[in-house]
């Protein structure tokens, strides 16, 4: 006579799907969610950009937003008012408002 043991094998099944299923949701809230909502950040920072604001670039320098464009702004640095380059939006990193 032969003993079958039931349930064994499904419940295995299960048990992989739950850990499957918790470990993604986990992937999700500690690494994709964030993301996303720093992306949303920056995209609402860069809609913000005017003429006048102070800006910080990925290199460390300070200038100030002369001109802007579609996808480019041309910043003025430093005090002599005489070196203005053109630059990707992306490359900024911080606003600070011009009347703030």
């Amino acid at each position: 006579m032969t003993i079958l043991a039931t349930g064994g094998t499904g419940s295995s099944w299960i048990i992989i799907i739950a850990y499957i299923v918790i470990f993604g949701a986990l992937i999700y809230f500690m690494s994709i969610r964030p993301q996303k909502k720093q992306q949303q950040k920056v995209t609402a920072m860069l809609a913000k950009l005017a003429v006048g604001d102070s800006i910080l670039t990925t290199s460390g320098f300070y200038g100030v937003i002369i001109d802007i464009s579609d996808d480019t702004v041309i910043v003025e640095f430093g005090s002599n008012k005489n070196c203005r380059i053109p630059m990707q939006k992306s490359a900024i990193v911080e606003v600070e408002k011009a009347n703030a």
